[in-house]
Order: structure tokens, then sequence, then C-alpha cells
């Protein structure tokens, strides 16, 4: 295969970005752009395009020359276009979250299994620079065993009519988490609040603790209605701590040599402890400015070629999808502390 046949289908808020870092792939041959509305579909290509629109799903499927399809599309759509897809022999890349349902999400992923086609989840964060980065620290052993992570997700973001700000938001801090945390630690419970002040039907800010299997404690908060947005993660190690300021160019990741030293003293039962605070050296690593959807893109296109499972495959968007449920569950339930499903 000297370049891959792509079609992306839906034309809306997310479809022009991944037509744009398409077309910027070499190994990618961009040749559909699929949406129910055909004038907004010609008018994310322009007037001069060899890539041609349609709003007919049917016909992308039924060209032998698409390769794979990138789906852009309102959650509950999800499973039925990559099921359609996947039936059809092509490759499938999804935007976040996977599917409605975690349900729906194994399913695609047995289908893919069965078919022999990559089924990829587009957790953006995971292919920025600075999140490889803090993955290659945390496994790297530079941060230690983690003791907390505290994220804030927070700006005036569009209210979505299908799903509530913790499905929109939080798969993004969830992915990051599946993404750089050690292999042996997981998620074991989530507990979640959420409100919505302004009547809108749908919970527009909310607090999500999640429970490490190491016994440490992950916090996300996640807003659509502050006027100002704010992006930080803080991961705190028994080594190092990591601060990631996302709306800071200039320093977008930190490495402190900071934090507290606790020393057991004598082998008395009880276990008197010695508390002391580290104070050392910022370091402030040199990251290249890469678009993260240029290297997802460039992932999903490599993944079909080495014939090898994506960095974010199915099951990652599957775990995700775990999470997410529980977290519904917390909420119908007022908050209380839910386990997650291994």
């Amino acid at each position: 295969m000297t370049s891959i046949g792509l079609a992306v289908v839906g034309a809306g808020y997310w479809g022009p970005n991944l037509v744009r870092n398409a077309q910027a792939v070499p190994a990618l041959d961009l040749r559909w752009l699929c949406d129910l509305d055909a004038a907004r579909a010609a008018a994310v290509l322009g007037r001069y395009t060899t890539v041609r629109a349609t709003t007919s799903y049917a016909e992308v499927l039924a060209d032998p020359a698409v390769h794979a399809v990138a789906i852009a599309t309102p959650a509950a759509t999800h499973f039925d276009l990559a099921r359609a897809a996947l039936e059809a022999g092509k490759h499938v890349l999804v935007e976040k979250p996977l599917t409605a349902t975690r349900a729906e999400g194994e399913k695609l992923v047995e289908l893919a299994r069965e078919q022999d086609r990559i089924l990829m989840c587009d957790h953006t964060f995971c292919y920025t620079p600075v999140v490889r980065r803090i993955r290659e620290l945390v496994r790297g052993g530079e941060v230690g065993d983690i003791r907390f992570v505290d994220s804030v997700r927070i700006n005036l973001g569009l209210v979505q009519p299908d799903v509530d700000v913790l499905w929109d938001l939080a798969p993004h801090d969830l992915s990051i988490l599946d993404f750089v945390l050690p292999e042996d630690v997981r998620p074991v419970a989530v507990a979640a609040h959420a409100s919505d002040p302004m009547g809108t039907g749908k919970a527009c800010l909310a607090y999500l603790t999640v429970w490490l299997s190491s016994g440490a404690m992950a916090h996300v908060h996640v807003n659509w209605l502050s006027p100002t947005k704010i992006r930080t993660t803080v991961i705190g190690g028994s080594r190092r701590t990591i601060v990631w300021d996302d709306v800071n160019p200039a320093q977008r990741l930190a490495v402190y040599d900071r934090g507290v030293e606790v020393e057991a003293l004598g082998p008395d039962e009880r276990r008197q402890k010695l508390i002391s605070y580290r104070t050392g050296d910022v370091l402030v690593p040199a990251l290249p400015e890469q678009e993260a959807l240029r290297n997802m893109m460039t992932e999903f296109a490599d993944a079909i070629t080495e014939g090898r499972a994506p960095v974010t495959d199915g099951a990652a968007g599957v775990r995700v999808l775990t999470l997410l449920e529980a977290v519904s569950r917390s909420l119908e339930l007022g908050g209380i502390r839910v386990e997650v499903e291994a």
C-alpha cells in the first residue's frame, strides 16, 4: 500500500481539523469528506480540491480506494458508523469518546479483531510532546511513586447537546492518566459531583475524584462556564513533582525537585515518623512545538502500515468508557464512591 485512502466523516467542529491534518500526512490520501450537510462539507474543502464531498456514507464505504475512515460525529452515532466501516473492511479512527457505552466499545474492539483491522481512538492529548515527556518521566522512574494528581480543565466552552461536561472534557484527563500512569497502577474507584447552574439540562461543571490502585488519588475539575481558560495538571511523586501548564507556551512543563520526606524512627510499634521538606532545582525541559493532531494522524497511518496496535487503540478507548460509566453512576447515586470494573 503506497498510500492509505482515507475518508473523514463529519464536517462540524472537529472534522475540519482532521481534514487539514490528514492532508499534511504523506502516507494518507484524503479522498472523501462525508456530512449530512453537503454545503458545509464543500465549504470545508474549498473550491480547489480533489477531495469529494458527499452525504452518502454508503458511497464512501463502497469505494475500494478507501482503506480507512476517520469519524468526527456526535458520540451517539460513533458505534453504528464505526461498525459499518469495520464490516466493510476499513480501518477506523474515532474521536473521543469511542462510543456512547462501554458495551458498544467492547463490541467494536472485538469486531476489529475479527476483521483484522485497526481501531483507534483520538485521545488527542496523548500525542502532544508535553504528555509524551510526562509519560517518559513517570514510567522512567524520575517522578518516583505517584502520590497525587490534580488537574483543572476549565474554559468558556460549548454546551454540548448530547453529553455533559464530564463526558465532553474529562475523557482528556482520563485518557492522559491511562497513558502516563505506570502499567501496574490503574483506577479502582471514582466519585463525581456536578451541577447545572444555567438550567441547560446538562451538567456544566463537575469535580471528579479517582482512586488509584497504588493508594494515590487523582482529582479533576472540568467546567464549561469559566470566563478564563485554565489547563493545568500537577503530578506529585516521591522524587519529583511535574507541573504542566498547557496555556503557557514559554513553560508548558516544569519538573520540581521539591517534596515531603517521611522517615521512620526506630522499631517502635507506634511508628513515629520524622517529616521533612526537600527543596531543590526546577527543570524546564525543551519541548518541540508539534500539532498533536498531526502526530495522531501519523500514528494512525503508521499503525495501519506496520500492522500493529496504535498507542491509543480501541482497548484504551474502552478503559476510558469504563471510567465514564462509573462516573455517571456516581452522579446518579448522589456522588458516592463507585468501584471501577476491572
